[in-house]
């Protein structure tokens, strides 16, 4: 059986999840969401891992959500368990405590655009189109559309996005704040890696303190904010990188943070 998601580590630290399904546009069949679940606890089990890529197969599409083919042969019930487990995989995808690239090679509408805010950073190429298309289909996003897109976005934005069904081009979606760069497709993994090395040279146990200050403070009123973020300064007093960081800054040299 071919891999529809592969996995593998470069430079050490980085590790890169393709979605490898381009004959299909990368949709979330059955398998695919097992392959990629599966992918993304063992990156969470993984403490070598510092930051993660999430790119696809082809030029055409990075997700274009989900398999409605093979919805088509299922189940009222069969279909909501389904819609649940994209959204639970998507959930995984943003638990997993490092950041998350998503480098958008091609369409991502619906569940794959979800997939894609679930990541920290988003990075479109320039021929992309992005959309949460599921009104069109007499349905809404299920996977955390609804949630996730107006805390990235704002309000007014994300309902015209979802209300209208319009899929959007990198160009506006870069204004709007729904991606962080839309670059040529040559530089799209270029960009992508050139961020995630800049990211692994930093601290690993503070990068992982500073994701999880930012999405819990997001939920919550700003006092609740300040002391998560204050929790989670605490982590990283004890450590020896702390230590390593003051002593390279002394030294003027690079520091070589080992995530103790």
């Amino acid at each position: 059986m071919t891999n529809l998601v592969t996995y593998e580590v470069k430079d050490h630290y980085i590790g890169v999840i393709t979605l490898n399904r381009p004959e299909a546009a990368n949709a979330m069949s059955i398998q695919l969401l097992d392959e990629l679940n599966a992918i993304a606890q063992s990156i969470q089990n993984d403490d070598t891992i510092r930051a993660v890529i999430i790119t696809a197969t082809g030029e055409k599409a990075f997700c274009a959500g989900a398999d409605l083919k093979e919805r088509r042969g299922m189940s009222n019930q069969e279909v909501v368990r389904t819609v649940k487990y994209i959204g639970e995989t998507v959930s995984q995808i943003e638990k997993m405590p490092v950041p998350v690239i998503a480098a958008l090679n091609g369409v991502a509408f619906g569940g794959g655009l979800e997939l894609a805010l679930a990541c920290d950073i988003r990075i479109a190429a320039n021929h992309v189109k992005l959309g949460l298309t599921e009104t069109s289909l007499a349905i809404i996003p299920g996977a955390g559309g609804t949630q996730r897109l107006p805390r990235l976005i704002g309000l007014g934005q994300a309902k015209r996005l979802i209300y209208t069904a319009s899929p959007i081009d990198a160009e506006e979606a870069l204004n709007i704040g729904l991606v962080e760069d839309a670059v040529h497709k040559d530089e799209l993994l270029p960009t992508a890696f050139n961020i995630a090395r800049q990211i692994i040279r930093n601290g690993p146990i503070a990068l992982k303190q500073a994701k999880l200050a930012i999405n819990h403070g997001m939920e919550v009123p700003l006092h609740t904010g300040l002391e998560i973020e204050h929790l989670s300064y605490l982590q990283t007093i004890e450590t020896e990188d702390r230590l390593e960081g003051l002593k390279a800054f002394a030294e003027k040299r690079q520091p070589e943070y080992k995530g103790k």
